[in-house]
């Protein structure tokens, strides 16, 4: 995408503006979304009143000097004098060289301030929304409407707005003086531009469809590379290099095909345009040469008229531009305005309960659930789990597992039944409290670009450094942490690709235990790591979930062998429970899955 914007940009009006005929995204309701934005903007907008002052001014400026070199002309013409004329040239030069800065002054600060509200609310948003929203939605395609959406905003509002503005009134402005100077003229003027118009149109329907089509390719080829890069273990594993390369150069080669017939339809443009507007000039060139001759117009006013001929007809295809992407604008704010209208997570309700000092007795009472309609993944299970209790969950993937964790957090709300905290509906509660008491260790370990130490701190960012150590400690994480270049100062790349990923979920298990929280869940903590690492996890686990309610999830059933309650989940439901021994004598499902782990 981001390519695509480069190559389009290097084709314009002598190199001014972006590509004509670029792909343009039309909103669906374009009237619809202005008032929306008009309104989501209110308190950011002090100061549009000067820019429309100034665009006026600037206007002021193009309209008027033709008029003092058409006098000028005339007053050498007749050999009287011209400096103050030419003074007077000057300063209109100098004062639309001043508004012309003014302009930009005021709507880079004015833009910049309605993009930094638009950019806050989406962002205030965005982080209401329920775990549903971003699960039905891809991440990469989220972070376009957060930053290329508001991009493309914040460039029509600080950019193309004001040109439009001056261009509007110069039009306006310049019509209105060469009728008065010359209907006939005028007439012969509005012949070019129409051609110009129309030459226009012709152009960007041809490469508007060749430049969608170059975005899409460049889409599948920018794909394609993420793929060989992420996957270049595999394709070397597998001798799939020739292969890669194939692909590689049949999308490249397409790419080059469509991408050199947009450039060269759009690069008709420009020069069909000067040759209209050299065609044009010597319209009026003839006719405005008859007409002195005749003694009707002067020379001077011949030299106002040619210079507003030019100034008429130039800003039209710079128009259509600006017109193609205010519209691709306003229809990334209705992408905007989407996520805005997205039903945030449910409120707490008004007698909402605190939670200070949660015991940890859970009770799932007829839980029914499902991520679509009438596709339930949890039917009608019940479970009760005492405070303190240890609750290995186990089972085929897809049974249900993650998704009782899910309920448990209130990431999604059960459709039918309930789920209890210390006797109390986890609805009942105000959300923050209840998200307070639950410690997570998750399967993909989430570490950020910070400290080692702030990456421990993230559940507690008051905690000291000497309990920040002792968490690591408990975790078994401190041995490899001190080896780090900086200690608990080593600042992490992205993910905490220079850690193992044994060392990874050490770290995710000593956020955990700083964060200190009464209930824990484990999900899949020991899954993609060695059977070494795995003991060391397990003797992390142990140490955390000492007199805790903890719920953990495993598919390696040696690891919750000491838990105080195991449950199997099998299509949606409860198809065992109870300790390790216990299921063992009944020989059921659990013991007949321990021994084919086990080769018992």
């Amino acid at each position: 995408m981001r390519n695509a914007s480069n190559v389009a940009s290097i084709q314009g009006m002598g190199g001014r503006g972006p590509m004509r005929g670029r792909p343009v995204v039309k909103p669906k309701d374009l009237k619809g979304t202005l008032s929306r934005l008009w309104i989501l903007t209110s308190g950011n907008r002090k100061g549009l009143g000067w820019i429309l002052l100034l665009s006026a001014c600037s206007s002021a400026s193009a309209i008027l000097s033709p008029l003092v070199i058409g006098d000028a002309v005339n007053a050498v013409d007749k050999r009287l004098p011209a400096v103050s004329l030419l003074l007077l040239l000057l300063s209109l030069y100098l004062c639309d060289w001043i508004v012309r800065f003014l302009q930009q002054f005021f709507m880079a600060s004015i833009g910049q301030k309605m993009i930094h509200h638009i950019r806050v609310a989406l962002f205030e948003a965005m982080k209401t929304l329920p775990l549903a929203f971003f699960d039905r939605k891809q991440h990469g395609e989220l972070m376009s409407r957060l930053t290329n959406d508001v991009d493309n905003i914040s460039n029509t509002i600080s950019n193309s707005l004001t040109q439009l503005l001056t261009y509007g009134f110069t039009i306006i402005g310049i019509f209105i003086i060469m009728l008065f100077l010359s209907p006939l003229l005028t007439a012969v003027s509005l012949i070019g531009v129409g051609f110009i118009f129309l030459l226009t149109r012709i152009v960007t329907k041809h490469t508007r469809k060749l430049f969608t089509q170059q975005q899409k390719i460049l889409g599948e080829l920018d794909g394609q590379l993420e793929e060989s890069i992420s996957g270049l273990t595999v394709v070397k594993a597998f001798c799939q290099e020739e292969q890669m390369n194939r692909q590689f150069d049949q999308n490249n080669n397409d790419f080059q095909k469509v991408a050199t017939r947009a450039l060269i339809w759009s690069g008709y443009l420009m020069p069909l345009t000067n040759v209209i507007n050299n065609l044009s000039y010597v319209a009026i060139s003839v006719v405005s040469g008859i007409l002195a001759l005749n003694g009707l117009i002067s020379i001077g006013m011949i030299s106002s008229f040619l210079l507003y001929t030019r100034q008429f007809s130039r800003p039209f295809v710079d128009i259509a531009n600006i017109y193609n992407n205010f519209q691709t604008a306003v229809a990334g704010a209705e992408r905007i305005f989407e996520i805005l209208d997205e039903q945030p997570e449910p409120k707490d309700k008004q007698d909402a309960l605190p939670l200070e000092s949660p015991k940890g007795d859970i009770e799932f009472r007829h839980v029914t659930f499902g991520y679509t309609p009438h596709s339930p993944i949890l039917k009608d299970l019940s479970l009760r789990v005492p405070s303190g209790t240890k609750t290995a969950i186990v089972g085929p993937t897809g049974a249900g597992k993650t998704t009782i964790i899910n309920l448990l957090t209130r990431f999604y709300d059960v459709d039918k039944g309930s789920i209890l905290l210390d006797g109390h509906d986890l609805r009942d509660y105000h959300m923050q409290d209840l998200r307070r008491c639950f410690g997570v260790v998750l399967q993909d370990t989430a570490l950020f670009v910070e400290s080692v130490e702030d990456n421990i701190k993230y559940g507690r960012r008051d905690a000291s450094r000497k309990e920040v150590e002792q968490a690591a400690q408990i975790a078994g994480a401190d041995s490899f942490i001190c080896r780090l270049p900086k200690g608990y100062q080593t600042v992490l790349a992205q993910g905490g690709a220079e850690l193992s990923q044994g060392e990874r979920q050490l770290l995710t298990i000593a956020r955990a235990v700083l964060a200190n929280a009464p209930i824990l869940i484990l999900d899949e903590a020991t899954s993609s790591v060695d059977t070494v690492t795995e003991q060391k996890i397990r003797r992390a686990m142990l140490a955390i979930t000492e007199g805790r309610t903890s719920f953990i999830i495993a598919h390696r059933l040696s690891t919750i062998r000491d838990s105080d309650l195991i449950v199997l989940i099998e299509d949606g439901k409860i198809a065992e429970q109870g300790t390790h021994e216990e299921l063992m004598k009944l020989g059921g499902r659990y013991a007949s899955m321990y021994l084919t782990q086990t080769d018992s």
